[in-house]
């Protein structure tokens, strides 16, 4: 029996960027897998880097990290979060990816001499890897990243024009999402941004099977019309979706609206009645009105912006609703106390909870340093992350009297340095793709907390980080106040610490918000949620 062919589905965005096109393809991707189908998503992204390693977080919001260690853009986030699945490397795809292995196969002779072109090269390569990521699975959905009419699309625009033809246009399927704006001067919503986008992409070679149109306020029915009037677009192949209360509505939104059916009529595809009670839990968790609320501190420097924390917050959310509670989450500039004499015990003795998330570059260590300085003195629970975990060992040396004690990235020339590079990292600390990245095993101590709250002691997460613990001084750990509970098994690295007599001190080297589920919250932001309820009192 022949096996079945592969069904691609590609989500372009037009008007302007950051209009959801990432959720779009989640929601897809968990509507089509609650049907009992074999889902795969990927990001194309046209930006000239590489991988998202080495991008400004502040700007493309947080690097998400693969379970084989590739760097990648928040979207990935979106993906396994949306239809719990985890991703891999064939997942995420930037242009200059694939333009230096383009140049690297010039470059040993692979093309016998031909001139090396954009048509059919550049784009025959993304196909190829599009292709690739796509094996095995009954769907591949693939996002586009910028807009349609950016000169650095049009390759990736190209591509999946040509790819149609080369899977048969039964085979593949073009959802469009566009932007709806709103006049409140003439109270109406406006199509002709969404006209001109769809014409633009016409133009280009490809017609959208299905237009999704993005508002911040709901559009009238007849919209739909008038797009549909517009762009040759059906109308049961419209769908409205306005701002939503919670991102995790926009499937049960896209579900009602029937393009889930349109687009398993249209491909083919052997689906069964959807799944949805799981999801729908989750959904009813986010929207429901709690009676009591946590405060938590969020320690960070990349102040405001919750992209560049995406899936800590999400992690942190899930946790909350898991214990039916909600949460507001304080940012806390640890920049503004960098400098010697700032205090930061009086605004952190508001919160029930700290957290000091991940990062990089010396800008808020100090700061990040007296929080966890202040949360274990205080007896406070605290949440570290990655820097978290290093910049607590530093807080537990200091406190014990240790006052020169740091990190590589503030002095490398201490004499007492707690966080250190690896070695074969010490020549590469401003390249990229050089860190330590993806699954690692780690091993928990017997009775310890962390153990407690994984409910084993063998566990796999994911990293991104260049400094470790220095090995040196882990036998000074517990006469500091902490102990470290958790031990990479094949390189005999620090993976977690813990507080001795304090209700929640637990840091990971690691990040275990990359695998925490808005359906199945990850264990230690459970932990720290149920430590912050029972400490309050």
């Amino acid at each position: 029996m022949a096996e079945r062919a592969t069904k691609y589905i590609f989500v372009t965005g037009g008007v302007l960027s950051g209009l959801g096109k990432g959720i779009t393809a989640a929601s897809l991707g968990n509507l089509l897998k609650s049907r009992g189908l074999h889902v795969n998503l990927q990001k194309c992204d046209p930006y000239l880097n590489v991988d998202a390693g080495l991008l400004n977080p502040r700007e493309h919001g947080e690097c998400f990290v693969t379970k084989d260690g590739a760097e990648t853009d928040l979207d990935l986030g979106h993906y396994e979060r949306f239809t719990d699945e985890e991703m891999t490397s064939t997942s995420s795809l930037m242009s200059g990816r694939v333009l230096l292995k383009l140049i690297q196969d010039e470059r040993s002779g692979k093309f016998d001499g031909d001139d090396v072109q954009i048509i059919p090269h550049l784009t025959g390569a993304i196909q190829d890897w599009i292709k690739k990521a796509s094996e095995g699975f009954d769907v591949h959905i693939v996002e586009i990243g910028g807009t349609v009419g950016d000169y650095e699309s049009l390759s990736f625009i190209e591509a999946i024009r040509e790819l149609g033809v080369r899977v048969g246009l039964d085979n593949c399927l073009y959802i469009h999402v566009v932007y709806l704006p709103y006049l409140n001067a003439s109270h109406e919503t406006k199509t002709k941004p969404a006209q001109n986008s769809v014409r633009e992409l016409r133009g280009l070679g490809i017609a959208p099977d299905v237009l999704v149109g993005r508002s911040e306020l709901p559009a009238n029915h007849d919209i739909k019309k008038k797009l549909s009037l517009f762009s040759g677009v059906p109308e049961e192949a419209i769908a409205l979706l306005p701002n939503a209360s919670t991102i995790y509505d926009v499937p049960l939104t896209i579900e009602d609206s029937g393009i889930a059916d349109f687009v398993v009529k249209k491909l083919g595809l052997p689906a069964s009645k959807p799944d949805l009670t799981q999801w729908r839990d989750v959904v009813e968790r986010a929207s429901k009105h709690y009676d009591r609320q946590l405060n938590i501190g969020f320690v960070a420097k990349y102040m405001d912006n919750t992209d560049t924390y995406m899936s800590v917050f999400e992690a942190l959310q899930a946790a909350a609703w898991h214990n039916d509670v909600s949460i507001d989450i304080s940012w806390v500039n640890a920049a503004k106390y960098d400098e010697p004499g700032t205090d930061i015990a009086s605004v952190l003795s508001e919160f029930e909870g700290i957290v000091v998330p991940g990062g990089f570059g010396q800008r808020g260590l100090e700061g990040k340093i007296k929080a966890a300085q202040y949360a274990l003195s205080a007896k406070k629970p605290y949440l570290g992350l990655c820097l978290g975990l290093q910049m607590a060992v530093i807080a537990a040396a200091r406190n014990f009297g240790i006052e020169d004690a740091t990190t590589f990235e503030l002095d490398p020339d201490s004499p007492h340095l707690l966080i250190d590079t690896m070695n074969d990292q010490k020549d590469k600390l401003q390249t990229g793709g050089t860190m330590r990245l993806g699954n690692y095993n780690c091993k928990l101590d017997d009775g310890s907390l962390a153990a407690k709250i994984y409910g084993t002691t063998d566990i796999v997460e994911r990293h991104r980080h260049r400094g470790e613990c220095n090995n040196a001084y882990r036998d000074q750990y517990e006469k500091w106040g902490i102990r470290a509970t958790g031990i990479n098994p094949d390189n005999n690295l620090v993976e977690m610490i813990e507080g001795i007599d304090h209700p929640f001190l637990l840091a990971s080297q690691f990040h275990p918000e990359f695998k925490s589920r808005p359906n199945r919250p990850h264990p230690m932001f459970v932990g720290f949620i149920q430590a912050m309820i029972a400490n309050a009192g």
